[in-house]
């Protein structure tokens, strides 16, 4: 496999321990350097990574020649800035999602990235794991006929309950859609392939939120962005998902995602976590829970970038790919457009559906 990628981290905040979890259990990545506003966050990761040097600045970090590709985990409204500045110094870079809060953002940085040689990846790498890899092969094998329809359900009173400062997910470039959504069309992706049409509607039932947690309890801030999203995709194969993401609901007993095809259903497991049971119910007989059979096994925040590594090495495209996050990107955008317009919308953008991982 040759060297392991090196890696730089910046933004040490409340996601960068799920990365770390799952950095140090690789073997094809290593984690050289890291940087944040705050400094002894900084420093705490590099305490708990052996060999990890604390970076003064992004700027700083990105010329460091231990470093090929940053890990780019700050909020999202600085995503592409910090990956134009990563990518202008010649080094890859796997960001969180989303992978920018415009079009035109992303389209810059892929056009960057295109022109200087350089890989793109971007969260979320959850769908590479063994629950909906295992799905996606079941549909692929044609154990539910042809796929005709899809739903995908992300329901919740809000982050307002349980994280200490919230505001942001409730500012332009946040809203369940942006922060939720990006697992569900992942997935959604993964397993019927690229969105055509989108129609939609939304709506924004509370001014006002308060923070439910931590030294702030109590604060209360606006929300400046929908807060319930609802919608019909239309994927290029034909099939139709309906799809619901929400900060407005208490309690709910709905699926994650369901595919349904012309001799079955799928019920896919929580696109937010890697593994989960796959059910298959077959036309005529009852549901049954399908054995794992695809995906990277034990996988965690990271696995993209260990998948990035590979293909580094090998040749190949990467899964969690910026093409396949711009086009997941404009799905989202164009349907918040289609539902402040009241009318059915083309998305502009396609992609490729990313190769089946069939490790197990």
């Amino acid at each position: 496999m040759g060297e392991p990628l090196r890696i730089g981290m910046v933004g040490a905040g409340k996601i960068s321990g799920a990365y770390l979890d799952t950095l140090e259990r690789l073997d094809n990545v290593v984690l050289t350097a890291v940087t944040d506003l705050d400094a002894a966050r900084a420093k705490a990761v590099a305490d708990r990574v052996p060999g990890a040097a604390v970076a003064d600045s992004l700027a700083d970090l990105v010329v460091r020649d231990d470093v090929d590709a940053v890990l780019n985990l700050t909020i999202p409204a600085v995503h592409a800035e910090v990956a134009a500045a990563v990518l202008a110094a010649g080094k890859h870079v796997y960001g969180e999602k989303p992978l920018a809060a415009t079009r035109e953002e992303a389209d810059a940085m892929l056009r960057a990235a295109g022109a200087a040689g350089l890989r793109v990846g971007c969260a979320p790498d959850t769908v590479l794991g063994t629950g909906t890899q295992t799905a996606r092969r079941a549909v692929d094998d044609g154990l539910i006929g042809r796929p005709v329809a899809a739903t995908a359900f992300m329901t919740t009173a809000g982050h307002e309950r349980w994280h200490p400062d919230p505001e942001f997910y409730y500012r332009p470039g946040g809203g369940p859609l942006l922060d939720m959504g990006p697992y569900y069309l992942s997935a959604l992706v993964h397993l019927l392939g690229p969105v055509v049409r989108v129609t939609g509607a939304s709506s924004r039932p509370r001014a006002e939120r308060v923070v439910g947690s931590g030294p702030r309890a109590g604060t209360a801030f606006p929300v400046e962005v929908e807060t319930h999203v609802t919608g019909v995709l239309e994927h290029a194969n034909g099939a139709l998902s309906t799809l619901v993401m929400s900060f407005d609901v208490h309690a709910a007993r709905l699926p994650r995602i369901e595919v349904h095809g012309t001799e079955g259903s799928l019920s896919v497991p929580d696109p937010n976590g890697f593994d989960g049971a796959v059910d298959l119910f077959a036309a005529g007989g009852s549901w049954e829970t399908l054995p794992v059979s695809a995906g990277y096994p034990d996988g965690g925040r990271g696995t993209g970038l260990a998948d990035l590594s590979d293909a580094l090495a090998t040749g190949r495209p990467h899964r969690a790919s910026a093409e396949l996050a711009r086009h997941v990107l404009d799905v989202m955008l164009t349907l918040l457009d289609a539902a402040g317009e009241g009318r059915a919308l083309p998305v502009g953008s396609t992609c490729e559906r990313p190769e089946a991982v069939r490790t197990v």
